[in-house]
């Protein structure tokens, strides 16, 4: 079996242990650089059965699934496969199989809560033009952290914030006040935990219910001294509304690591707010993250090859599937 690595820029997978058991058992090749055109992912990809990308830094339409008849497998690395059209893999019988990695935002999400509150970044560019800013910082001790979504990422920070001495409320779609307990937070409708937190941190899965959830109404509702910080997806908050309330001020400031529109456009307006910390989705690409993906990936193609199906999400293209070896 060949199998092929896309858009490994910061040869993080390459060379872990996960792929040097897999060079073992198939001839592997490894793109460090972007191939930008579908002419030329085709004829890199021609004679391979199987595929690692990396997230979604390859968008695959139908029209390029189709176009590799040699392609059977895709291990995709992370939790979702936005960016491949999934039907039209389904009919053309190439199994799509999923390869979470190991979870790193917990430790940004409080990177940035830092960042933000005691003004790291914007003291670090002041002494670099020769000044001695006088800030005034706010500490977590004693804050009330809001938790949007209490899943695995939710529950990893309430316990952090735990140790911070904070105090920490939540809201979920399907969040209740047991299993909020449980994590040692007190569940609260969505309104009053933008209301009450001095921090509001987002860590919900994007979808149809999601997007914009943390619109103009809610930010409004926050405190004059809170902060929102945002390492799930862009598209959850009003990122327009979230300007306007950052550049009258109506909140002392937000740490992002996710947006809309990735990379952030040049003349995009959080670029010019000094309450902004901006950080360019920092959250996945890890050595323990790329270490995850790279074992989990690795193991889906080894099962593959054994006539396996391991974390296959759609099932329905294996009677549709080409030869396989």
């Amino acid at each position: 079996m060949k199998v092929t690595v896309l858009d490994d820029y910061q040869r993080a997978i390459g060379d872990t242990e996960a792929i040097r058991r897999l060079r073992q058992k198939a001839e592997v090749q490894v793109f460090t650089e972007k191939l930008a055109t579908q002419p030329a992912l085709i004829e890199a990809l021609h004679g391979s059965q199987a595929i690692i990308p990396i997230r979604e830094r390859t968008k695959f339409p139908a029209a390029l699934l189709q176009a590799l008849p040699d392609l059977e497998f895709i291990s995709q690395t992370g939790n979702h496969a936005y960016h491949i059209d999934i039907e039209g893999a389904t009919r053309a019988g190439i199994i799509v199989a999923l390869a979470p990695g190991g979870n790193s935002t917990t430790e940004l999400a409080f990177g940035l809560m830092l960042a933000v509150m005691r003004r790291i970044p914007q003291s670090d560019q002041a002494m670099r033009r020769g000044e001695w800013p006088m800030v005034l910082g706010y500490v977590l001790k004693g804050k009330t952290l809001g938790i949007l979504g209490l899943g695995k990422i939710g529950t990893e920070v309430a316990a952090i914030a735990r140790a911070f001495g904070m105090n920490v409320i939540a809201w979920g779609p399907t969040l209740t006040a047991e299993r909020a307990a449980k994590s040692h937070a007190t569940y609260m409708a969505l309104d009053d935990v933008m209301r009450q937190a001095d921090v509001v941190s987002v860590h919900l899965a994007l979808s149809d219910q999601s997007r914009n959830l943390v619109n103009e109404a809610r930010l409004r509702l926050m405190k004059k001294s809170a902060y929102l910080v945002n390492t799930a997806r862009g598209a959850i908050v009003d990122e327009m509304a979230l300007v306007r309330v950052l550049q009258e001020r109506a909140i002392a400031g937000a740490a992002l690591d996710v947006f809309v529109e990735e990379p952030l456009p040049a003349n995009h307006p959080l670029l010019a707010l000094d309450n902004v910390v901006l950080a360019p989705h920092l959250g996945w690409p890890t050595d323990s993250g790329f270490e995850g993906f790279a074992e989990n990936a690795v193991n889906n193609i080894l099962d593959y090859m054994e006539g396996k199906w391991t974390r296959v999400i759609n099932p329905e293209a294996i009677p549709n599937r080409r030869k396989r070896v």
